[in-house]
């Protein structure tokens, strides 16, 4: 069994911060590359960031400039710096990681249960 779960979600006024993180636990053999997607009521689900167990990041133009990646692959934990806040950054923000198991098993993705973002303007 793997687990991912996020916290730091909330409510924010445009303009402000919030960090979000993410820890994966369980029976975790290696994980590969951590990410963070976003949801919002009526749109599908889009890739916000991710980055690899070497640090290397990729981001959605809409979060360049405002929002960071990083991880601490000791503690197997992601986290997400979002500054800058827009309404249109209202979403459920769900972590992503791809683990393995075991030495014998794949890299499978897993999923956190989601944490609500909410930017009033």
């Amino acid at each position: 069994q793997v687990h991912l779960v996020e916290s730091g979600g909330g409510l924010v006024q445009a303009g402000g911060s919030l960090t979000l993180s993410c820890a994966a636990s369980g029976n975790i053999f290696s994980l590969n590359t951590m990410g963070w997607y976003r949801q919002a009521p009526g749109k599908q689900r889009e890739l916000v960031a991710a980055i690899s167990t070497g640090g290397s990041t990729n981001y959605a133009d809409s979060v360049k400039g405002r929002f960071t990646i990083s991880r601490d692959n000791a503690k197997n934990t992601v986290y997400l710096q979002m500054n800058s806040l827009k309404p249109e950054d209202t979403a459920v923000y769900y972590c992503s990681s791809s683990i393995r198991t075991s030495y014998y098993t794949p890299y499978s993705d897993y999923w956190g249960q989601g944490t609500q973002v909410t930017v009033s303007s």
